[in-house]
């Protein structure tokens, strides 16, 4: 989730909030027509006219609005249940914790939730999750990597199972420093840092921050659907949204901060009536996904705080890591989606070129979560990508 997406998050939610409002309307007005007069009992009466005509309609609008409005996901599932391919049920994403967990607090008041899966001497991975998501996102490589690989996950904060920064810091630095600190889970064995969007900023931000610590503490990288600079100007229709950056996407951040219990209400009415739902395929998948991907996808929005997104959204728009890109001298894997809108391709041919030790491997089909869409080869490339790094022997 990049700051573009604040305003569909805001034209999704008041178009929730306007379907309801709609219905309790319409709902009001045939309920006051009504109510007739009898001249017999010198009163008026409630006798509805239920038939073809024009009270009848009102009461039907009403209605199909306010089931839409707080059902109407059921029928998207169904719609979206049948376009797609069949759901999987082997091995349907979930949002499981069973990992050893360990929590670090850190100087601004944080407390990190990590967690670690796999043999306690296995090579480390570190996978660092996209913007309102959390740690749970990493199901598949969790549950396919974690018998030979040391597999650590974590949760942003103010996401997940982390605590908010008492001073409210989202900055690519702050969530840099924050990535540092979970490297140390790993011990002196070097890792490799797999970051997915906001993920591979923080990565990127890392290696500026800690140059020494590649090749030293750091054994590769992987960059997953992500950018090297402000992602507004890698986004489809940069030259709008970079347009619109100052005089409308900060003040609706901001507007979205103070509003926070509003948005929060709007993202649920959203997820409820299916509209998030239709958001997320559309932006995050390329049409060979399951219902079970879409619907774990879009799972994380109605449960991140807005406040909390719209800081780290405004922490993004001060984010470039252009020059940071030269300075890369270990392995580098750059995995885009082909047709992904939210970082285009063109970002990831950058930082491949860019990059000298660099290899890109782009998903097709693929959007931006295509990480979920192609999990199975997703996984084999982050696999023989670390067998490399490590210089293991697959067996």
């Amino acid at each position: 989730m990049i700051p573009s997406f604040i305003l569909a998050i805001w034209f999704w939610g008041l178009l929730s909030l306007g379907a309801i409002g709609g219905g309790l309307y319409l709902a009001w007005e045939w309920y006051q027509r009504a109510w007739v007069y009898q001249p017999t009992l010198e009163r008026y009466v409630f006798d509805p006219n239920f038939g073809f005509n024009t009270q009848t309609a009102w009461l039907v609008a009403a209605l199909g609005l306010l089931i839409w409005a707080f059902a109407g996901g059921l029928l998207v599932r169904l719609f979206l249940g049948r376009t797609g391919n069949a759901p999987s049920p082997d091995d349907p994403p979930r949002q499981t914790r069973e990992g050893a967990v360990q929590r670090l607090l850190r100087p601004d008041g944080s407390e990190l939730q990590v967690e670690c899966y796999g043999p306690v001497d296995g090579p480390p991975l570190i996978l660092t999750h996209g913007w309102g998501m959390n740690s749970t996102e990493w199901y598949y490589l969790k549950q396919r990597l974690s018998d030979h690989f040391r597999v650590i996950v974590w949760d942003l904060p103010g996401l997940g199972l982390s605590t908010r920064p008492k001073n409210n810091d989202y900055s690519l630095e702050n969530l840099a420093s924050d990535l540092e600190a979970v490297l140390g889970v790993a011990g002196n064995r070097p890792a490799i840092l797999l970051g997915h969007s906001i993920g591979g900023m923080i990565t990127l931000t890392f290696c500026r921050l800690f140059p020494e610590m590649l090749r030293t503490r750091v054994a590769g990288l992987v960059l997953v659907h992500t950018t090297y600079t402000n992602p507004v100007r890698t986004v489809k229709g940069a030259k709008l949204y970079t347009a619109l950056e100052r005089p409308l996407l900060v003040p609706l951040l901001h507007l979205t901060i103070w509003l926070s219990p509003l948005v929060w209400l709007m993202n649920w009415l959203s997820y409820l009536n299916g509209t998030a739902h239709l958001s997320t395929k559309q932006s995050g998948f390329a049409g060979t996904e399951t219902w079970d991907q879409i619907a774990f996808a879009t799972s994380f929005q109605p449960l991140a705080s807005p406040a909390v997104l719209a800081r780290g959204m405004l922490g993004m728009l001060e984010y470039d890591a252009t020059a940071t890109l030269r300075t890369i001298n270990i392995p580098t894997l750059v995995v885009p989606g082909d047709r992904d809108p939210v970082c285009l391709p063109e970002a990831s041919e950058r930082m491949h070129q860019e990059v000298k030790p660099a290899q890109l491997i782009p998903l097709t089909p693929a959007k931006h979560m295509g990480l979920l869409e192609h999990n199975e080869r997703f996984v084999e490339q982050v696999e023989e990508f670390a067998h490399t790094c490590f210089q293991i022997i697959p067996t």
